[in-house]
């Protein structure tokens, strides 16, 4: 997972000289697991979208139109999917406090972005790693009705594809940018994983601190 960060546009270029058009496919369906699926909340969502890109810029084989529309909709798709199951299992995937891949401080987290922003979370928790794959699923736990939460989350997916795909494809234009893609790849994934895990922090800390004045 590390090399696939740090390799990002090599990858890629072998992903197109391997399977050619199925390249979209394999992006949609990484969107869409990352997106949809509860389980798989640290796949490389932003810094795909970025490479991808680049690497349409390049002219290897991906067209930024079409990969416009084709991650859009997985990422809609997805959101779709995490509803439903959110509504239909969500209260008992999270039964258990011990459990490795349903984390109940996950949802406790989004919970909390729910009563700060409301219905812009969906909108907002695009550009948050972790917090956008529970979003669509907390929603579905109750948080909104869905009339409105695919409202949110076609513009959240069109803001949150387009702004990462085209700062790629725009940027990757740029000399430092080309010779210099796994330090772009890094600062992306620092500017989106470091305030997440700066706000887990926060919250961890007023959670102790919390239960230390309760004792």
């Amino acid at each position: 997972m590390i090399d696939f960060f740090l390799h990002l546009d090599q990858h890629l270029r072998e992903l197109v000289t391997t399977y050619d058009s199925w390249t979209y496919l394999i992006l949609f369906g990484i969107i869409f697991a990352e997106t949809g699926l509860v389980i798989f909340p640290f796949l490389p969502g932003d810094s795909l979208l970025f490479g991808a890109g680049v690497i349409s810029q390049q002219n290897v084989g991906l067209n930024v139109g079409v990969l416009f529309v084709v991650l859009t909709s997985a990422a809609i798709i997805g959101d779709s999917t995490n509803y439903v199951i959110g509504k239909y299992f969500g209260r008992r995937l999270f039964q258990n406090p011990k459990s490795k891949i349903f984390k109940r401080e996950n949802l406790d987290k989004t919970h909390e972005f729910y009563e700060k922003y409301g219905a812009n979370t969906v909108i907002f928790a695009r550009f948050v790693p972790i917090i956008r794959t529970f979003a669509p699923f907390v929603a579905g736990l109750g948080a909104m009705e869905y009339r409105k939460f695919i409202f949110y989350s076609v513009l959240g997916s069109n803001l949150w594809v387009g702004i990462c795909l085209f700062a790629g494809y725009f940027f990757g234009q740029i000399p430092w940018v080309r010779d210099n893609f796994t330090v772009a790849i890094l600062v992306i994934v620092a500017a989106t994983v470091v305030p997440a895990a700066l706000e887990i922090w926060r919250h961890r800390r007023k959670a102790k601190r919390a239960s230390t004045e309760a004792e």
